[in-house]
This record gives C-alpha cells, structure tokens and sequence, in this order.
C-alpha cells in the first residue's frame, strides 16, 4: 500500500522544500511539480520524499482527520 502524507511548505529553495506536519520537519524535492510549482504556504502531498500534488489547506485537513481515524480504528483492533 502507497501512502502521502499532507505537509506544508515552510521554505523553498529551487526544487527542494522544506515542508512540515504536526511537528516533524521534511526536505522534500519539488521536482515533480515543475510544470505548477507550489509556493511557501501551500499544502502539498508527499511520497517517499516527493510532494506528488498541491491540495487546498481544506482537503490536507480533511485527509489527516481520515488518517486519524484510521489510526484509532486500528489501535481499538489491535490494542498490544
């Protein structure tokens, strides 16, 4: 299973950003967006390094609420 993960930007420097997400900071390559390059406050989604996709701050909030849910689905089956 593929997984991105909401970020956003904070800094930009070429085709590199530095994005962040409830506390954690990443360097993510920006290369895959060139042809609609996002900005500093833009909400990108990122995989295995790469921001993938720009996505409105509202859809990035609402996709972390379904990953939260997911995450507590699993500890209640899972309670070890």
């Amino acid at each position: 299973m593929c997984l991105a993960i909401p970020m956003q930007i904070t800094r930009i420097d070429g085709f590199e950003a530095c994005c962040a997400a409830r506390g954690v900071e990443r360097r993510v390559s920006l290369f895959m967006l060139h042809r609609d390059p996002p900005a500093v406050g833009d909400h990108v989604l990122v995989h295995v390094g790469y921001a993938i996709q720009k996505l409105s701050e509202q859809d990035a909030i609402s996709t972390w609420e379904m990953l939260d849910e997911a995450l507590a689905r699993e500890a209640l089956a899972d309670p070890a």
